[in-house]
């Protein structure tokens, strides 16, 4: 099964326990009077429009290259990862406004027991949402899918202080429970800035990590003719790498002896480095 395969069912399953799951937390804010829980709820909802934005995502990037894309579809991924992002940190600013107006209006129910239900199984399904679909994410490195993943998560932290905040409500602390909204609040956004700015730096072309570097260098310098290295620049191109590399080989081989030394190289780096989409590999004489 390919990686748009994987990733889309994945995602549908999820929309599907999402769907589900809102509507139910919804309902439990409304009938037990829970404004922590209708923020919790409409959280859920984001969820489900982001899992939307991920099939989109993973859909489109799997393109082949054409006409127009030559070098492939591949960083659309972080342009709707970032897209993901921001839904995130819309919803954690609406939530905390929310929590805010309750607690300055000072307009605040006792929360009904349904609404405890509801948050001790939200923490429960959405924890283990995030374990799923982020196994998934990290199998067939999808950046948008990993952002969605966390998106389930956040909603998991949602949940605890959400069923905090209720259950001191209940206890006779009422201001507990827009309180718990405003604090969760502040954990949505953070992850959607974080995811932000990571799916920035694979739009802006940034190097790979050392390690990878490493390992490129390592596979270089095992083919057999390299005699060293020049240059070697990488930029990471959506969930895939592009790599530019320069290496000696003795001046005195005919122009096909290095240039099969190059394929050599070439094959090499696209066998043994997964990440790596193509290379180009550029030969100068050893002095």
């Amino acid at each position: 099964m390919d990686r748009e395969k994987i990733g889309t069912k994945t995602s549908w399953i999820t929309i599907f326990i999402n769907t589900a799951l809102c509507i139910f937390k919804l309902l439990a804010g409304f009938v037990g009077k829970s404004s922590a829980m209708v923020a919790d709820g409409v959280h859920t909802l984001s969820d489900i429009l982001a899992t939307f934005i991920v099939i989109l995502g993973l859909k489109i990037s799997s393109r082949e290259e054409d006409e127009k894309h030559p070098y492939g579809h591949e960083k659309f991924e972080p342009v709707f990862a970032k897209i993901i992002s921001i839904v995130l940190i819309i919803t954690g600013f609406l939530i905390g406004y929310e929590g805010i107006k309750k607690l300055v209006s000072g307009e605040i129910a006792v929360p009904g027991r349904i609404a405890l239900m509801a948050a001790l199984i939200s923490i429960i399904v959405k924890e283990a949402m995030y374990w799923y679909t982020i196994i998934v994410a990290r199998k067939i490195k999808s950046i948008s899918m990993e952002a969605d993943a966390w998106h389930h998560r956040s909603d998991a932290f949602s949940s605890v202080g959400t069923f905090v905040g209720i259950f001191a409500a209940r206890l006779g602390y009422k201001f507990f429970d827009p309180l718990a909204a405003v604090v969760v609040s502040f954990f949505i956004i953070k992850v959607g800035v974080d995811f932000y700015l990571r799916a920035t730096k694979e739009l802006v072309d940034e190097a790979v990590d050392k390690e990878t570097v490493e390992k490129i260098k390592k596979v270089v310098l095992e083919v057999e003719g390299v005699k060293g290295i020049q240059d070697l620049k990488t930029r990471i191109f959506g969930h895939k790498v592009y790599v530019d590399l320069e290496i000696y080989v003795d001046e005195r081989l005919t122009v096909k002896e290095g240039h099969d030394i190059a394929q050599r190289v070439h094959d090499a780096l696209e066998e043994e480095v997964d990440c790596i989409k193509h290379c180009m590999v550029h030969i100068e004489p050893a002095k």
